[in-house]
């Protein structure tokens, strides 16, 4: 059987509305930036951290089990999503994509490296 034009045309549209677009630098100053803790934790749900980031570019974590440390250091926008800078590390830059109701995933290139709830 061969589909034609017009149901090549309908799927490549239902698969678009199932691929998330990133969220835009404003919208993530928005939403997460503002002083408000929210969690984040690693892809495979074993480290969580409470996180606050401030509207004058500071940000703090805190874990929420034994396995990780409390740490400090500064974020910025840019032009797909944010950078932070962790004290003793170098700057790294990731995008943020929804990923349910109350959900983000953070990713850096196509890796997804955190987990955003609230």
């Amino acid at each position: 059987m061969r589909a034609g034009p017009f149901a090549v045309c309908i799927l490549f549209a239902a698969n678009a509305a199932f691929a998330a677009e990133p969220m835009p630098p404003s919208d993530i100053q928005t939403a997460f930036f503002n002083g408000q803790p929210f969690t984040a934790s690693t892809p495979s749900g074993s480290t969580r951290f409470k996180m606050t980031f401030t509207s004058d570019g500071k940000m703090m974590r805190e874990p929420l089990a034994q396995s990780g440390y409390k740490n400090h250091g500064t974020w910025k926008l840019s032009a797909k999503g944010f950078c932070t800078t962790w004290e003793h590390a170098k700057r790294t830059c990731f995008t943020v994509l929804p990923d349910g109701e109350n959900k983000w995933s953070v990713q850096k290139g196509a890796n997804v490296v955190a987990t955003w709830t609230k």
